[in-house]
Formats: C-alpha cells, sequence, structure tokens
C-alpha cells in the first residue's frame, strides 16, 4: 500500500483548480475584512458612547459573536434563517457570518487605539473650534491608527485561515476544492499538504504587507524616540 505519492504532490502543487481557490479564499478575507472593519468601527463608538443604552448593545453584540462559534453561526445564518423567510446564497451567508463574527474582534482592537489617544488632544481640538467628525478624521484617527495596525494585522492573518470555515456551507474556496479533489483521487496527505503550503504562502505574504505597514504608520513614533535620543 502506498502511503505517500509524491507525484501527486508535485502535480497538484501548481493546479490552477486549487490556486483559484486560493484566490477565491483571498476574495472572501478581503470582502469580510471591509464589512469587518465599517461596523466594527461602528460598534467601537457605540462602546465609547455616553448613551447606556447603546453601549449596552454594543457589548451584548461582542458577547454574541465572541462567544458562539463561527460555525455555529454560519450553520445558523446558511440553514437557520430561511426558515424565517432568510435565504442567503452560500456566498452570501459566509460574508456575513465571517464579517459579523469579524467585526465583533475588530471593534476591541480598533476601540483600544482610540482610546490610547489622550484625551487632552480631542478637548484642545474641539476647543480650536472643530466639530466631533473633524476631531476624529484629523486627530484620533491618525494617531489610534498606530496602535491598531500590529494587532490589525494579526487579525487579518488569522482571518485568512479562518475563511476555510465557510467550506462547511459548500462555499467553493480552497479548502473545499482540496476535499473536492482527495473524494475523487484519494490523495489525503498529499492534497492537505498542498493546501497547508497554500495557505502558509498566504500568510507569509501578508506578514511582509503587514512589516511594510507598521514601518509606514510607525515613521512618527520613530522619528520621536530618536529625538528623545
Amino acid at each position: 500500500m502506498t502511503i505517500w505519492r509524491w507525484d501527486g504532490f508535485l502535480d497538484y502543487l501548481f493546479n490552477a483548480y486549487l490556486l483559484e481557490g486560493a484566490l477565491i479564499s483571498v476574495a472572501l478575507t478581503a470582502g469580510s475584512l471591509l464589512c469587518g472593519l465599517v461596523l466594527g468601527l461602528g460598534i467601537a463608538v457605540l462602546r465609547l458612547s455616553v448613551s447606556a443604552a447603546l453601549r449596552g448593545f454594543a457589548v451584548f453584540y461582542c458577547w454574541i459573536f465572541r462567544g458562539t462559534p463561527l460555525l455555529v453561526q454560519l450553520l445558523v445564518i446558511y440553514t437557520g434563517l430561511p426558515l424565517f423567510g432568510l435565504r442567503f446564497s452560500v456566498w452570501e451567508a459566509a460574508l456575513i457570518g465571517i464579517s459579523l463574527n469579524e467585526a465583533a474582534y475588530l471593534s476591541e482592537i480598533l476601540r483600544a487605539g482610540i482610546q490610547s489617544v489622550p484625551k487632552g488632544q480631542r478637548e484642545a481640538a474641539l476647543a480650536l473650534g472643530l466639530h466631533r467628525g473633524q476631531v476624529f478624521r484629523l486627530v484620533t484617527w491618525p494617531q489610534a491608527l498606530r496602535v491598531v495596525i500590529p494587532p490589525l494585522g494579526n487579525s487579518v492573518n488569522g482571518l485568512l485561515k479562518t475563511t476555510s470555515v465557510a467550506s462547511v456551507i459548500s462555499v467553493d474556496e480552497l479548502l473545499r476544492r482540496t476535499q473536492v479533489l482527495i473524494q475523487e483521487r484519494f490523495m489525503v496527505l498529499e492534497l492537505f499538504l498542498v493546501a497547508a503550503l497554500y495557505y502558509l504562502v498566504l500568510t507569509t505574504l501578508w506578514d511582509l504587507v503587514q512589516r511594510r505597514l507598521e514601518r509606514r504608520f510607525g515613521r512618527g513614533y520613530a522619528n520621536e524616540a530618536a529625538d528623545r535620543r
């Protein structure tokens, strides 16, 4: 009995079907990240609101989506909501589910970044005549971004791998395509290792992007540290 087939491993290492699946995983990651950031920023703002009701809603949202498995959330959206007349395609269900889940985690990162900016700077900007929207856009957000970039980059890295969960509802991404080939070719170890290498390449490429982003947005702090010396 053959345990390992090098020819099968090498044949699928640059397989167009799997490469396309990897691109689909990247597209799902990008879409979920964008939606998650927008929703997460809204949740973070609600957490910082003076209204107890708005803060309570934000806390409840994070409690639900951080306290239950993403897999369960996807199944509820894809198979549960149709019972109430809300039907989504596998792509829509995956995007909605992963975005809602990711927003709960990103909101905490964004809230921490916003709170890292000294309150006195916001008060000074208001005293100069800027309205709250301008204060956030011109004073708070640029400084918060420096704090947010490292943990946000780690979230993207995790999100790339988290998209594999969408294979459970038959989203045609990398892991799902790997499973389809395994059922056809019966090369379990070879194909799963190929998929693992694909994910490793994707996360490594993102790590290079993240390092550039950290250097780009950390220049101000680096210059300040150099001046203090």
